[in-house]
């Protein structure tokens, strides 16, 4: 199940209240990247999909978390009854599935830990989960940003970005640029897009 658009709007209005900062900004780039990606697909609905991005990190709400973001994530949409924002809000962090991967603190309990583990442990990829992986990678704080300098940023801050997870990333959006046959950065307007 989800939210409406002018729902999820909300939502993420009301998370940034309880936690202010560009992560808010992050997400509508996101939307933005993940419903123009979808219409160009052709076989996706592009409003499931800008509601997705929207979404994936709205666990950010719940203050400044590193692993703990994608158990809050998942835990409060689940509570909202919004099982696939939920999905979204553990598989965007895992482009292998694998929490090794994660870039970030285990800043989690043990409880939400397994959690974590025990519902990825459930999931097969789809092509929801692998649009916002890629839009996520694609989303600045003020517009859309190329894939190697998200990364790079990622790398700077926390020291490191697994090789095997930057591979992936790297994959998925010739994937997405093949399915759509268009120049990724085109399709989401990376020059001329900016959050109003």
């Amino acid at each position: 199940m989800l939210p409406t658009r002018s729902e999820a709007e909300k939502l993420l209005a009301e998370a940034e209240k309880c936690n202010p900062g560009p992560w808010g900004n992050h997400s509508r780039v996101a939307a933005h990247c993940a419903e123009r990606i979808a219409l160009g697909c052709g076989d996706m609905d592009p409003e499931k999909a800008y509601i997705l991005g929207l979404l994936h990190d709205i666990g950010r709400k719940f203050g400044v978390r590193h692993l703990g973001h994608v158990s809050d994530g998942y835990s409060y949409m689940m509570s909202l009854g919004y099982d696939e924002v939920a999905r979204i809000c553990l598989t965007h962090s895992f482009n292998n599935m694998r929490i090794d991967e994660y870039i970030g603190r285990a800043d989690t309990s043990e409880e939400e830990y397994e959690l974590i583990v025990a519902e990825l442990g459930k999931i097969s990829l789809d092509e929801y989960d692998r649009l916002i992986q890629i839009c996520d990678a694609l989303s600045g704080s003020e517009g859309v940003v190329s894939v190697e300098d998200r990364m790079n940023d990622v790398k700077r801050r926390y020291g490191s970005f697994p090789q095997e997870k930057w591979d992936s990333v790297m994959a998925l959006k010739t994937y997405f640029e093949e399915k759509t046959g268009k120049d990724i950065y085109a399709l989401v307007e990376k020059e001329s897009y900016a959050v109003s």
